[in-house]
């Protein structure tokens, strides 16, 4: 890991955006997509208490992402209980209400990030705190019609 800019911090440090390197931003950096991937049903089995706790670890992650100047965006979402899912095939729409139970998995939150490799993102990823209770997927952002 490289030497990072703010040695108090919980988390270990990587190198900070831009370090040792004259290319230019679009050559240096991909958008990373890190998802929280919960097992449904595991918010309930929290007291509001232990919620709030894990809701403050994961703003801290989100204040040292943007300390490192990688952050785009985050955010929480709401149970898929209070979700919808809307298809249309051949003209016809569908609209379910949440919960899907088909899903084991629920999508509880994600982070965008800027990271020069997949290796970088999925390191900021194994910092995340929700990944001692949760599944972190990490997607490179890029054109759908790629394969």
């Amino acid at each position: 890991m490289g030497v990072g800019h703010h040695s108090t911090h919980p988390y270990p440090t990587l190198p900070l955006k831009g370090e040792g390197s004259n290319l230019s931003y679009a050559e240096r950096y991909m958008a990373y997509m890190l998802f929280v991937a919960e097992p449904r049903g595991q918010r309930a089995e929290r007291t509001e208490g232990e919620g709030r706790a894990l809701y403050a670890r994961m703003e801290r992650y989100a204040d040292d992402l943007k300390q490192r100047g990688v952050l785009r965006a985050y955010s929480s979402l709401r149970n898929d209980s209070e979700g919808k899912r809307l298809q249309i095939r051949a003209g016809k729409r569908s609209l379910r209400d949440g919960p899907f139970a088909e899903a084991r998995e629920m999508i509880g939150g994600f982070f965008l990030v800027d990271c020069a490799t997949r290796e970088e993102a999925v390191e900021l990823a194994a910092l995340c705190p929700a990944a001692e209770w949760a599944t972190m997927e990490v997607r490179e952002t890029g054109p759908c019609y790629l394969r």
